[in-house]
């Protein structure tokens, strides 16, 4: 197993947000002359003109349709960007009728000036991202249209649900039946009821965990302790978490051994994970871990990840902080993304953390848990029958890959450093109408879209470099 690069690099200037909030008109209506009508009346009004606007807009440009930030509940959330022009008084006051006629509830209001005003005309952008009911989101953008100028949203920005507290992570459940021992007739203990029965009463324990508790305790017969088979490089493993050739480590002793060096902690799962959720537990620092033993039959091969895998492979090298920061990374790179963006880093994941090459020393290493687990695929993946290339993320995510036999592919880094470095520079180029960041200290993913969470976010990484630059300055 090679020992991955750790060197502290270099810390990078830190942008600061260049907009500033100016100041808006007055939120003060002007005196009303004339009959008031009831409330009510003017909705009912107001939805019927903007309801007819909007019908003869749609007939005319498919632009006019908007684009749903995120859907739930029969709530949309919008992020709106339109002109008000100065000269149009009182033209606030009229917009913000608009939001307040379709009982829309605005997070954000951002103002700035418009750069298109010429002379001493100081026209105001506004960006308001709003809740409103899902029905009516046609009619408001087509009343907004005839009160404001270069009405529109964001780009497609709709996107998938992802958890953003840890505790959500019970509700990534969803499994991959395709190498399920009661379904798959080639699985090695499809024939076996007791060794199927067995699997049951395991996977039930991973389906009953709920985040936070203690993971089970599973008793191993012999003939499970027997299929396991032992590697003497992990002595701080034997030291701390049972690793020997006559047992096999618990799950949540492994787990608090890991929290302690990583941050990153096990959860019991059932079988074989959706790629969506998987890769989001990892932006949490959590390891979607198995907690049964593959068929006696095959103890060379498992068509499944089982906890031999997991346990030989996955975890010596999650104990690693570059190794575990990787992982991370990925898995971040996931919440929100679109399909084809999961099965593209879901192949990387495959082509890195599962059967990654490096160089270490001039010398050609192995750290995907898929090999240091499989001795006959290691060896494979070193000897002349196998094709390496040089690990370039952007053919990785695209090349075909199998899992019933070895690799005719392996991607080699120059050195675990350069493989990260190259990660990070792929998932940048991930569309996503906003960015994440992991809050260690509640374990939440903080989504960042908007300017306000990102000059928060910059304080603390002030604070940080803060810290560390002291640190230099007294060892100098």
């Amino acid at each position: 197993m090679p020992i991955s690069d750790t060197s502290t690099s270099s810390a990078k200037s830190i942008r600061r947000a260049a907009s500033e909030l100016v100041r808006t008109e007055s939120l003060t209506s002007p005196r009303f002359v004339g009959r008031r009508q009831s409330l009510i009346e003017d909705a009912r009004k107001e939805r019927e003109a903007a309801a007819a606007a909007a019908a003869a807009a749609a007939e005319s440009s498919e632009a006019s349709e908007p684009i749903v930030f995120e859907e739930e509940d029969g709530k949309a959330m919008l992020n709106l960007f339109f002109t008000l022009r100065i000269a149009t008084s009182p033209a606030l006051s009229r917009a913000l009728k608009v939001f307040e006629t379709f009982e829309a509830k605005i997070h954000h209001l951002e103002t700035r000036p418009n750069r298109k005003s010429s002379g001493n005309v100081a026209d105001l952008d506004y960006l308001v991202r709003c809740e409103v009911h899902l029905s009516d989101v046609n009619t408001l953008i087509g009343s907004l249209k005839r009160t404001a100028e270069d009405v529109r949203t964001t780009k497609e920005v709709k996107f998938h649900w992802f958890p953003k507290k840890i505790s959500e992570l019970d509700r990534c459940h969803h499994l991959v039946t395709k190498f399920d021992p009661d379904l798959d007739q080639d699985h090695p203990g499809f024939t076996d009821p007791i060794y199927r029965q067995r699997r049951k009463m395991i996977g039930d324990i991973a389906f009953r965990h709920k985040q936070g508790d203690p993971i089970p305790r599973v008793e191993y017969t012999e003939e499970e302790i027997a299929t396991c088979e032992h590697l003497e490089a992990f002595r701080l493993l034997e030291r701390h978490c049972g690793y020997s050739p006559d047992n096999i480590p618990q799950l949540q002793d492994v787990s608090l051994f890991l929290r302690e060096r990583t941050g990153f902690q096990l959860r019991p799962v059932a079988g074989l994970l959706s790629a969506r959720d998987f890769l989001a537990s990892l932006a949490f620092r959590v390891f979607q871990c198995t907690q049964y033993i593959r068929h006696a039959s095959s103890p060379m091969h498992s068509p499944e990840p089982d906890c031999v895998h997991e346990l030989l492979g996955h975890v010596p090298m999650l104990a690693d902080k570059t190794f575990a920061q990787f992982s991370q990374n990925i898995g971040l790179a996931s919440l929100g993304a679109s399909e084809e963006d999961i099965e593209k880093l879901s192949t990387l994941y495959w082509f890195t953390v599962e059967f990654g090459l490096c160089k270490q020393g001039g010398r050609v290493k192995a750290y995907g848990a898929g090999l240091l687990s499989s001795y006959g695929e290691l060896v494979h993946s070193l000897s002349d029958e196998a094709e390496r290339r040089e690990f370039d993320p952007e053919a990785a995510a695209v090349q075909p890959y199998q899992d019933q036999t070895y690799q005719p592919v392996y991607f080699v880094s120059e050195s675990f450093t350069d493989a990260k470095e190259k990660l990070r520079t792929y998932v940048a180029g991930i569309k996503r109408p906003f960015s994440v960041r992991f809050d260690p200290y509640t374990e939440s993913i903080e989504v960042l879209d908007d300017p306000l969470k990102i000059r928060a976010g910059l304080e603390t990484v002030k604070d940080e470099l803060k810290t560390l630059t002291d640190a230099l300055n007294g060892l100098a």
